[in-house]
């Protein structure tokens, strides 16, 4: 990203901070007096009518003044982002003090969702940690008289096995059922059951069946995002129109998880806008980090607010958190 001359880079980054406080557009002239900034109103001026120009600014009304775009809070975030501040330091010596004293994971996601939320004021999202089919390598299929034994091969060499009834008259499609498998695997790691024969059917959906319900670590569906402070995001002003808010409250009933895509690596990813998958968080920004399991798996930690948000303490908050599960769960 082009590197903006010092004083458009001083009155961006003041423009941002005045605009996350305040809900309200700036001039020049108040930029210079809050922000104590070592230059005449005309110059400041200037400067944000260059940052407009370059599409970093926006003037929401003719006579108002501006505002960040999309575009401002990206240039912010990759260039001109602040240390976070005491309370960051504050969040991350309490979180070294968590231990797995709750009795189940989603007992401790959901602490430290809530934490998150009342931390930021923003919408928290974490997701357990999941394995992908792709971790999926081999599976042996043995019939022995009314029972199917069925050996599942991960990654590292591990193992699961299963011992389930064959539906009545199926035996004859094991065999068939087995090559299937290997030819799925052997061509992208995934079992896509959609694409199972018809002759294959009543066998092939016990084997499914047995899969999702009996293994959930082989199971790729949305295992429960754990979500806090949804009233959070919908009293920001930016969601007092129906229109906007319905979009988001549909995606959490129906895909949680799909707020915080799963392929971003450990090292996490702001989304600002439009840059999310999910057109419904088009005018929100997303703040995210993974963490992983020692068996390998990973989860999700995300923060969920409007554009106008804090995010250098949202991204130091997330990242702490998915530390302390690193931590955690290793």
């Amino acid at each position: 990203m082009e590197l903006l001359p010092r004083r458009q880079q001083e009155v961006l980054q003041a423009t941002v901070h005045h605009y996350v406080d305040t809900g309200e557009p700036v001039g020049s002239r108040t930029l210079v007096q809050r922000f104590g900034i070592n230059a005449s109103s005309a110059t400041v001026r200037s400067a944000m009518g260059a940052l407009e120009q370059r599409g970093l600014l926006t003037q929401p009304h003719t006579s108002a003044g501006r505002v960040p775009s999309p575009q401002g809070y990206r240039h912010y975030v990759d260039c001109l982002l602040p240390e976070p501040g005491a309370g960051a330091q504050h969040l991350e010596r309490e979180l070294t003090q968590i231990s797995l004293r709750w009795a189940a994971l989603d007992d401790l996601l959901l602490q430290l969702a809530r934490r998150l939320s009342d931390f930021t004021g923003l919408m928290s999202l974490i997701t357990p940690p999941q394995r992908s089919e792709s971790q999926l390598r081999a599976i042996r299929l043995v019939p022995s008289e009314d029972r199917l034994l069925v050996m599942v091969v991960a990654d590292c060499s591990q193992a699961h096995h299963l011992n389930l009834r064959l539906p009545h008259g199926s035996a004859h499609q094991v065999e068939a059922l087995e090559r299937w498998t290997d030819a799925q695997l052997k061509g992208g790691g995934q079992l896509d059951w959609n694409c199972l024969p018809q002759q294959l059917q009543s066998c092939g959906q016990a084997l499914h069946d047995a899969l999702q319900s009996r293994d959930p670590l082989l199971s790729t569906g949305d295992q429960g995002a754990l979500v806090h402070g949804v009233s959070r995001l919908v009293a920001e002003p930016e969601f007092s129109d129906s229109d906007r808010v319905r979009p988001l409250l549909e995606l959490m009933d129906s895909n949680p998880a799909a707020f915080a895509p799963s392929d971003q690596g450990l090292g996490g990813r702001v989304w600002i806008g439009g840059e999310h998958p999910q057109t419904a968080l088009q005018h929100c920004s997303v703040v995210q980090a993974s963490y992983r399991s020692g068996d390998g798996s990973t989860g999700q930690v995300a923060l969920i607010g409007p554009m106008r948000m804090a995010y250098a303490t949202a991204r130091a908050a997330v990242q702490c958190v998915a530390r302390t599960l690193n931590h955690l769960l290793s």
